[in-house]
């Protein structure tokens, strides 16, 4: 049997409050939309589409051997390169194997399930076993905008393979027509908003049930054996109306998560999969409803299983883990959105060596150092020779990569005269579990969070902009392990 065999997510730890935004445009006394959110999820400076859907690919993978994926399939519409590939970024950072199959998708809202047909139908298809799509998105809304009241940020992934899934796919069904409810041109960087009735009474409402009750008559089912309806549209209000009009009940609509997270791009539908699939039971049947210049459609049926899942941070972890953004100005200085005077040392040349960054690429994406084989000790960076006193061994050690190691802070610095766009610059030693040691800057984290023996986990991040050449660099930077209980089970 074919299917999901794992699947997890990300929600990044800042959350920007309504009470934030609209206390930042009550001057403009422009009425609050009537459907918005609480909170929603925003990336951090040093996150992007990259180290989100790098962090959903490391949950899902917690019961899966990395070097067992055959083809990874990443989707976004905000992509940090336009002809670079993506993907492959996450291939080092994940530290698969090198003849992976590596392939961006992107252009459409509906650029998650894409990620999600693709890889299923390479499995179909026999030309991989494994195959892992990943959904992550991070659209910055125009200040002021209703979209503030409605965008966040997250990645989620889903991993196929031909052995024991947790959901087998029933249908897939797709319609693709150039119904334009919004868009967003090379040259702009906000998106374009038609008018929300005419999106939902001659878009939503008509394309989303046909192509629903169209794939629900390929599965063979009734509207009765749908138990959950995931519906990612540009109007959630319509969701009711969409339910009622292929007959599914409404109390069967799973929640959006827009009150929470806010709407995450192509990645939304995929993280309210992960979501539901946190909380179902075996047997049950899920439908996913994407619209985008069309529309996307799978249904999935959940195995024994999925009960079994291995815990994990998950959907419900993240939003655990939160931390309330109470400086309007901060988020939009982060964002990008606001240009503030950054002092005369963030005016420093800051040049990339991409020559460096292929030949230590294992260092760097994969945060791979040595372990000797004479001794055992363990160091980052490798070496040639052995960092042990009493050791000293030349050419003996193997790679090991950190990424997935615990550490502590053994000490730690808040440094206020370093450039950082998110001031003071934290980083301090750490020492990883088992041995290892190495200076890190740290993530998701204030002055006052800060203590020797905190415990820390790796995350895979920005570590600076080439501003002068357009490109950012990645390395990994420590960030405090809440243990919050998350996914089943946990």
């Amino acid at each position: 049997m074919i299917g999901i065999t794992s699947y997890g997510a990300y929600l990044p730890r800042r959350r920007l409050t309504r009470h934030c935004v609209t206390a930042a445009n009550n001057w403009r006394e422009t009425p609050e939309p009537a459907s918005g959110r609480d909170e929603c999820a925003v990336a951090a400076w040093d996150e992007d589409s990259i180290t989100m859907a790098v962090e959903a690919a490391r949950d899902a993978l917690l019961d899966t051997p990395r070097q067992a994926i055959d083809a990874i399939f990443f989707g976004s519409t905000t992509l940090p390169f336009m002809d670079r590939q993506n993907a492959g970024i996450l291939v080092g950072a994940l530290a698969m194997r090198q003849d992976v199959t590596a392939v961006d998708l992107t252009g459409s809202r509906r650029a998650g399930t894409a990620a999600l047909s693709t890889a299923l139908d390479s499995v179909l298809a026999g030309t991989t076993s494994t195959a892992l799509a990943v959904a992550s998105d991070m659209e910055v809304p125009q200040p002021g905008s209703s979209d503030e009241m409605l965008f966040g940020h997250g990645a989620a992934a889903v991993i196929f393979g031909n052995q024991n899934p947790i959901a087998e796919v029933l249908c897939r069904y797709a319609v693709t027509t150039d119904f334009v409810d919004h868009y967003r041109s090379a040259e702009q960087g906000f998106n374009y908003h038609w008018e929300d009735r005419w999106i939902r009474d001659e878009g939503v409402l008509k394309i989303v049930p046909t192509a629903l009750s169209k794939a629900m008559q390929m599965a063979d089912l009734e509207s009765n054996a749908i138990d959950r309806l995931i519906l990612s549209t540009p109007v959630p209000r319509a969701a009711s109306r969409l339910a009622s009009a292929v007959g599914i009940p409404a109390d069967r609509l799973a929640d959006d998560l827009i009150g929470v997270a806010g709407r995450a791009g192509c990645a939304h539908p995929i993280v309210v999969l992960a979501h539901e699939l946190e909380r179902a039971k075996a047997s049950q049947t899920i439908a996913v409803a994407v619209f985008g210049q069309g529309c996307d459609i799978v249904i999935l049926r959940t195995t024994d299983r999925i009960e079994s899942v291995k815990p994990r941070r998950g959907v419900a972890g993240h939003l655990a883990n939160r931390q309330e953004e109470t400086e309007y100005v901060r988020y939009l200085s982060l964002m990008g959105l606001l240009q503030c005077d950054e002092g005369k040392r963030a005016e420093a040349d800051n040049p990339t060596s991409l020559s460096q960054l292929y030949r230590r690429q294992d260092m760097i994406h994969g945060l791979t150092g040595g372990v000797c084989g004479e001794c055992g000790t363990r160091q980052f960076p490798q070496s040639r020779y052995c960092v042990a006193p009493d050791c000293h061994a030349l050419d003996t050690q193997e790679p090991i990569s950190f990424a997935e190691t615990p550490a502590k802070i053994i000490t730690w610095s808040a440094d206020h005269l370093t450039y950082c766009p998110d001031p003071p610059s934290l980083y301090g030693m750490i020492r990883f579990e088992g041995g290892g040691q190495f200076l890190a800057n740290f993530a998701d984290m204030r002055t006052k969070d800060a203590s020797v023996g905190l415990q820390m986990r790796m995350v895979f991040r920005i570590k600076d902009f080439d501003k002068k050449r357009s490109f950012r660099r990645y390395f990994w930077k420590a960030t405090p392990d809440q243990h919050i209980a998350g996914g089943r089970h946990a």
